[in-house]
């Protein structure tokens, strides 16, 4: 194995001739390149700088990286850098890394920067996605009223298949999830009213939180975390792969051809499974009950139907209706908004789980108090 080293010696006219020699690969101790970087900024006179690798052995992209370096930093300082004297393999292989530029959208954050700055740039990402959300919610609902007057190109058999991948193929984890929410109220609730001998009314705390919030609550998280995130991640594949501008230059609005149906989809079918969920729901409770605290599931049943009316199911299907175009409004949001690269994939996907489950949590909030304030549930 032969070291590699390094010579700078005069070349033709006022420049410099770098000698390249020995084997430059990984895990070799290589010479200092600074040493030749201040030597070039010491002598003003360089006007050139030449190559000579004829005692050049075996190397790898170690040296690429070396005479990358090199040669931005001649950049810099305006020396022209003539690449004749090196192997043919490093010419091509440094033209390839310099024709592809850098991407400026790459996310680069300094790890100590102060907390003034911090609080600026989580800022104005803030307003950015104001500003982004607002532009999509007007974008939705033009194309919403594009639905209403018989014009918006969207195909009937897309939105049918999204309803199968959302409805049907959504069943079994809302079944185990509703069954244990249920499950779970009961227990919780019972050990508190066991100690007034009131157990029966574990009907009246399950079938209400079933019905009025954790039905709707829960359908719609578990949706932002299976559908939603689905949505972001085919959205920002075909952003990545140029298929929205494909559409938009064949003349289709990617609102109206792929957004629309993903709301539709989502407005459709989680009213249904919320109320499969608040059945389901009951029924853990009624498990518990019937096995834990010697209540006969006829007892459970006739008290659910003595303490329930037709408007609890109501406000809890209603703020499930919003709930869905929520979701899917933060899905396709953040998959539209996706980067052209690979990790901005998997950062939209995240970024549409969260978004859809504080969307939900809020939108939950203002509900909740809308129909407390106005004394929906008075008897």
């Amino acid at each position: 194995m032969i070291a590699p080293s390094l010579l700078l010696a005069p070349g033709p006219g006022q420049g410099v001739t770098l000698t390249l020699a020995g084997e430059w690969r990984l895990n070799c101790d290589i010479p200092d390149m600074e040493l030749i970087l201040d030597h070039l900024d010491r002598t003003a006179e360089v006007t050139a700088l030449h190559f000579a690798t004829h005692e050049l052995t075996q190397w790898d992209s170690l040296l690429l990286t070396s005479l990358n370096k090199l040669i931005r930093h001649c950049e810099t300082r305006n020396i022209p850098v003539h690449c004749d004297g090196l192997p043919e393999g490093v010419r091509g292989l440094l033209s390839l890394a310099r024709s592809v530029p850098e991407r400026q959208d790459t996310q680069r954050h300094r790890p100590y920067a102060g907390w003034l700055e911090t609080l600026g740039r989580h800022t104005l990402t803030r307003v950015q996605d104001f500003n982004g959300l607002a532009d999509f919610i007007g974008e939705t609902c033009i194309a919403f009223g594009r639905v209403l007057m018989g014009k918006a190109r969207m195909r009937m058999s897309d939105l049918w298949a999204l309803i199968q991948e959302c409805g049907p193929n959504a069943l079994p984890i809302i079944s185990l999830i509703a069954i244990l929410v249920g499950m779970i109220l009961a227990f919780v609730g019972a050990v508190q009213l066991k100690l007034f001998g009131a157990q029966i009314f574990i009907a009246d705390l399950v079938g209400l939180g079933m019905a009025r919030e954790m039905g709707a609550m829960m359908t719609a998280i578990l949706m932002a975390g299976r559908t939603g995130a689905a949505y972001a991640a085919e959205l920002g594949s075909m952003t990545v792969n140029d298929e929205i501008d494909a559409l938009k230059t064949s003349g289709f609005s990617p609102m109206e051809f792929l957004v629309l149906p993903r709301i539709l989809a989502l407005l459709f079918t989680v009213p249904f499974l919320t109320l499969y969920a608040d059945v389901l729901g009951m029924l853990g409770g009624a498990l518990v009950a019937a096995g834990l605290f010697d209540i006969s599931f006829n007892e459970y049943l006739t008290q659910i139907s003595n303490r329930l009316r037709l408007i609890d199911f109501q406000v809890g299907i209603g703020k499930s209706a919003v709930f869905g175009i929520l979701v899917a409004v933060a899905g396709c949001m953040r998959g539209l908004q996706c980067q052209r690269n690979a990790t901005s994939v998997g950062l939209a996907t995240t970024s549409a789980v969260v978004t859809g489950i504080v969307f939900v949590v809020i939108s939950d909030a203002m509900m909740t108090l809308i129909v407390t304030t106005l004394n929906v549930f008075k008897r």
